[in-house]
């Protein structure tokens, strides 16, 4: 069917504000280890759950009236299954046990702050876990039936991370970090013995791999206990490491060349590889800028094979089942909802997906990576959306969005976005921004940012809009920037500098004030801006050259802003001191608070609210705005 013209941004379209906003995000899956059966993390609107799947069985739900989505920092780590038991992170910041059968989940620990990354003793006597309070973090203990105290077992670092236990339950090993290093710049691997007798306690610790400058993340020990498994990055890409416990020797087993395995340690519980139950191979992912493949590796021989895994281009957190070496994952690609699969070692099947089966693939956009040349030589990255519709076409060149990540450490991937989804259907282009300082391209590229946050990105982001006019991908006088947390500071700065290249720019929850988020953030990114910019007082000119707040009487473009009221990441005052700002200015401005919302927006209703004031807002300022 041959397709009919209508203007750009003005499409019609079967994705609904509803269909986008009623999704699922379904945020973990791991196998029940001893069982066959899967358990994923589901969140609907802002309430999360725990479900499951035995082979043969149906879709269960295994709670009532809990919350599970406690956790520190970003979250992560929510829960963990073995045996028929399931320990789970609540929101109300305690641990809870349950009985796979029957039974309400009981309180294990008590309220003493956030708790995450629950790991079961092989023995099934304790729980050991990364407890915070904000402002100390530990790696503590708790008898698995609750009966005593928790017992801190390792403290005096700044972090922790990734706790395990070794299959006889002699041994646990751990990622540790202190201030004001990020978990993607320097870790330490450290590995201790237990002591059980009396009371549990560590003793003969020590660090196995990793300092200041040498990320080492997500220990494993091999289900036949020869081997500590671990990632380190020593130079520009990571390393799949084995130690021998016996020997003490170090093997890489994957070297990464031009890819990495895994993404940086935002969140607790990443998992980018796993080991099969006879121990003799690995599976792992190779993360190629925003593209992510499966692959195992023959622990004898370091032979690799890849696993097929198209059409999906995006996997995350791997889980091997103990009791059948199935694989799981959660896959996703541009024109492909997550889902939850599971591989047999000769076909996948798809378990549940996170939204209704009812999109067609053709309804939705495919990405093309492209790349640019900054101004000093250096490429930069991004992730093309042409408008994409069945039915619709459109004359000349389409408007466009420039979207900027959060972080900034982090990456545009090669997978489903609903906003995206949402607006490439009715006419506009969408591009994906991975700025210098972005991840998965090598550790060169990501330390590209450090001291010159705010200055760098924004030159991407002018340099994006400037290329993709170039190139007749977009219509130069209907760019749009927008970004959320991070990529919101380069919204706002971008605005500062340079009112010719966007027509408009939507900040969700972006920093506006450096000064002010040095000391009213998160522990876990309280020193961060000491890299990225530099340390207070020495650097306090950079700090007031690029805090949007002292310099918005330069802004000329309408701007959007959405905050979420119980953000503790990026605290409602940002926002509300740059709107107090651009009121003076006299320019079309629109300013959104959702009661209940943290960093990032879950419930259905506001993010409905929030993509049908976009589309309003991009009509009157960008698509039909007067010259």
């Amino acid at each position: 069917m041959a397709k009919k013209k209508m203007p750009f941004g003005l499409w019609p379209s079967r994705l609904s504000p509803e269909i986008i906003g009623m999704r699922k995000r379904i945020d973990d899956v791991q196998w029940h280890q001893g069982m066959d059966e899967l358990i994923w993390e589901e969140n609907r609107s802002g309430q999360t759950t725990l479900v499951s799947m035995s082979e043969g069985s149906t879709y269960r739900e295994l709670l009532d009236n809990h919350s599970p989505k406690g956790g520190v920092g970003y979250g992560g780590g929510t829960f963990t299954a073995l045996d028929g038991e399931i320990v789970f992170a609540e929101k109300d910041q305690r641990l809870y046990r349950m009985s796979r059968r029957f039974g309400n989940p009981k309180a294990i620990t008590p309220t003493l702050g956030g708790v995450a990354a629950p790991v079961i003793s092989p023995d099934h006597e304790w729980v050991v876990y990364v407890a915070s309070d904000g402002k100390d973090d530990v790696l503590a203990a708790v008898p698995m039936d609750g009966s005593r105290w928790p017992i801190q077992l390792v403290q005096g670092s700044d972090f922790y991370m990734q706790p395990c236990w070794h299959p006889q339950g002699t041994a646990i090993a751990w990622v540790e970090w202190d201030h004001p290093q990020m978990p993607w710049e320097g870790t330490r691997l450290c590995l201790g013995h237990l002591n059980k007798e009396n009371r549990i306690y560590v003793s003969h610790a020590f660090q196995v791999d990793g300092d200041e400058k040498k990320p080492a993340t997500q220990p494993q020990f091999s289900p036949d206990g020869r081997f500590l498994s671990y990632i380190i990055q020593k130079e520009e890409w990571d390393e799949l490491v084995l130690f021998d416990l016996e020997s003490t020797e170090k093997n890489a087993l994957v070297v990464g060349k031009g890819h990495m395995i895994s993404e940086p340690a935002w969140v607790q519980g990443v998992r980018s590889y796993g080991w099969s139950p006879d121990s003799k191979r690995i599976y792992f992912f190779k993360v190629a800028g925003s593209f992510v493949t499966l692959w195992q590796v023959d622990v004898a021989t370091g032979e690799q094979e890849q696993i097929p895994t198209e059409p999906y281009t995006y996997l995350k957190q791997i889980s091997v089942s103990t009791f059948s070496g199935e694989v799981a994952v959660i896959a996703s690609a541009s024109n492909y909802p997550p889902r939850v699969m599971k591989w047999d070692g000769e076909c996948w099947k798809i378990v549940v997906y996170s939204t209704s089966d009812l999109i067609d693939p053709k309804d939705l956009p495919v990405c093309e990576e492209i790349s640019w040349k900054a101004a000093n030589g250096s490429k930069v990255y991004g992730l093309y959306y042409a408008p994409h519709n069945q039915k619709w076409k459109g004359d000349g060149n389409p408007p466009v969005f420039v979207n900027v990540h959060g972080g900034p450490t982090s990456c545009a991937m090669a997978t489903y976005s609903p906003s995206t989804a949402y607006f490439t259907s009715r006419g506009y282009a969408w591009l994906e921004l991975n700025h210098r300082g972005s991840s998965n391209y090598g550790r060169t590229y990501m330390e590209m940012l450090r001291g010159v946050w705010g200055s760098v990105d924004v030159e991407d982001a002018m340099d994006a809009a400037r290329e993709l006019s170039n190139r007749h991908l977009g219509d130069a006088s209907r760019m749009v920037i927008r970004g959320g947390s991070a990529g919101g500071y380069t919204v706002l700065n971008t605005l500062v500098h340079s009112s010719e290249v966007f027509a408009a720019g939507i900040s969700l929850y972006g920093i506006s004030n450096l000064f002010a988020i040095a000391t009213d953030t998160h522990k876990f990114e309280a020193h961060y801006q000491d890299t990225l910019i530099g340390k207070l007082p020495k650097a306090a000119k950079k700090y007031r050259a690029w805090s949007a707040v002292f310099h918005a009487d330069q802004i000329q473009d309408p701007l959007m802003i959405f905050q979420g009221d119980v953000d503790t990441v990026v605290p409602p005052n940002q926002s509300e001191q740059i709107v107090q700002e651009i009121k003076k200015q006299g320019i079309p401005y629109l300013y959104k608070v959702y009661e209940g919302e943290g960093h990032g927006f879950r419930q259905t209703e506001n993010i409905v609210d929030s993509i049908c004031e976009i589309e309003k807002f991009m009509m009157q300022h960008v698509l039909f705005k007067e010259e």
